[in-house]
C-alpha cells in the first residue's frame, strides 16, 4: 500500500512586503526550524515561491501542478474595484465553485487538478512542497473529502504547513501555524498595495493584489 507523506508550505507572507517578512532572519530561522524532514521539495512556479525557498536555503523544483488559481482578468485588481465594477461576479465566485467571471479558472477546477496531483503522488517518505494558500485549500478539500463550496472556509494563514499523510489509502490532515510572528506595519507613509475582503462564514481575508 503507498504511503505519502506531504507537508505543505504556505506562500502567502503579508499584503504588504513579503520581502521584509523573508528577510527578517528570526522568521526565516523559526521556520525553516519547524520545517520536518524532507527527501525531495517542489515548488510553485511563482517567482513568491521562488523567493521563499531561496530566503529557506531549500533547493525545490518547480512544478507547475502547484501554480496558484488563475484569477483572469481579475490578476491584480484590488477587491474593493472589483465588488465596485462586478458586484454579481465577485458574489458569484465566492458562493458557486464552478463559477469564473474573471474567465480564469474556477475553484472546482483548481480543486480537480490539486486532487488529480495529489492521487498520482508516489510513495515519499518525507515530500515538501512550497506552494500558495489556494492550492493548499483545494489540497485540504481533497484530503478531507469535502465539498468544493467549502474552499473559502478553510483558513490557511500565512506561512503555516499542512502535512498530508496517505496510509491506506486514507488521508489525515494537520495544519500547524507560522511559528514566528508575521503581524509586520507598514513604515511611515507607505500603504498596503492590497484590498481585503471579509467573508462573514469564515471570516477569511482574501488578497487578489497580484502574485509575486
Amino acid at each position: 500500500m503507498v504511503t505519502v507523506r506531504l507537508t505543505m508550505l504556505c506562500a502567502t507572507v503579508t499584503p504588504g512586503d513579503p520581502d521584509r517578512v523573508l528577510g527578517d532572519e528570526n522568521v526565516v530561522t523559526a521556520v525553516r526550524a519547524a520545517l520536518p524532514p524532507y527527501a525531495r521539495a517542489l515548488r510553485a512556479p511563482s517567482a513568491r515561491c521562488a523567493r521563499i525557498a531561496g530566503a529557506l536555503a531549500v533547493e525545490a523544483t518547480p512544478e507547475e501542478a502547484l501554480r496558484d488559481l488563475d484569477y483572469g482578468a481579475w490578476d491584480g485588481r484590488p477587491l474593493r474595484d472589483i465588488a465596485a465594477t462586478d458586484p454579481h461576479g465577485l458574489s458569484a465566485w465566492l458562493t458557486d465553485p464552478e463559477a469564473a467571471p474573471h474567465g480564469g479558472e474556477s475553484v472546482a477546477r483548481l480543486c480537480e487538478r490539486t486532487a488529480a496531483w495529489l492521487t498520482a503522488l508516489p510513495g515519499a517518505p518525507g515530500l515538501l512542497a512550497i506552494t500558495e494558500a489556494a492550492v493548499i485549500r483545494a489540497s485540504l478539500v481533497h484530503a478531507l473529502a469535502v465539498p468544493a463550496r467549502a474552499f473559502w472556509q478553510l483558513r490557511v494563514p500565512p506561512l503555516s504547513t499542512l502535512t498530508l499523510t496517505l496510509r491506506d489509502g486514507h488521508w489525515t490532515a494537520r495544519l500547524t501555524p507560522s511559528p514566528a510572528p508575521l503581524r509586520l506595519p507598514p513604515t511611515a507613509g507607505e500603504s498596503v498595495p492590497c484590498a481585503v475582503l471579509t467573508l462573514p462564514a469564515g471570516r477569511e481575508r482574501l488578497c487578489l493584489a497580484g502574485r509575486p
